[in-house]
């Protein structure tokens, strides 16, 4: 006879938070036309079934919970677009590699520099490599004069972390994105109103000497 296995309780697969899954006496219950109050839980699922509608716990840590009645499809619906909507938002930094030799043509050169204008823009970092074979190892300034020129062509758009360094037979610089700050426009001062002229007090002529 074979021995039974022991096998773990399963976990329940509903989430305790609509309708009969509602473990709390009693609810804050807010309805679609604003009222709340405070009533047990079974009550406030019938009142919201009457209208149509899933008792939903949003707030389970307040004191009594708060619960919405609400379309429950409709809400996870809601909640997955807002998801959905974060993560296309949030933008995940990348360190683009490019790699050169210490005798890259201008050609070459120019169009990995156009590559990196454009992650930088992105946001992205950029790691610029050289590769050094054979005898070229000797030629190490040759490579760090590449970095620095390739750094310099792109201050505006990057700020270098560092200077050129060396790993086993590379070199390599790390540039990272500059952070745009937009300066807002000063508002134009609006034309002070000149204060009302004063009236004047007439002038008069001063009396005549009297004639001998």
């Amino acid at each position: 006879m074979i021995p039974g296995r022991n096998f773990p309780p399963r976990k329940p697969t509903r989430r305790e938070n609509v309708n009969e899954t509602i473990r709390a006496r009693e609810v804050r219950a807010v309805f679609p036309d604003g009222t709340a109050e405070v009533m047990p839980t079974a009550a406030a699922i019938r009142r919201a079934q009457e209208l149509g509608l899933d008792l939903v716990l949003v707030s389970p840590t307040a004191v009594p919970p708060v619960a919405k009645a609400i379309d429950y499809g409709q809400y996870q619906y809601e909640m997955k677009k807002k998801q959905h909507d974060a993560k296309k938002k949030q933008h995940v930094v990348q360190v683009k590699e490019l790699k050169f030799r210490p005798n890259t043509d201008d050609h070459d050169y120019d169009f990995k520099k156009n590559h990196a204008v454009r992650f930088l823009q992105e946001g992205n970092r950029v790691k610029a490599v050289v590769q050094f074979r054979g005898r070229e190892i000797a030629h190490t300034d040759l490579g760090r004069k590449l970095l620095l020129r390739f750094a310099e062509d792109l201050t505006a758009y990057g700020v270098v972390d560092g200077t050129p360094r060396m790993e086993g037979r590379n070199a390599h610089i790390l540039i990272s994105p500059v952070k745009v700050v937009v300066k807002a426009t000063p508002k134009e001062k609006a034309p002070s109103a000149k204060p009302p002229a004063q009236p004047q007090p007439p002038q008069t002529e001063p009396p005549a000497p009297p004639q001998a």
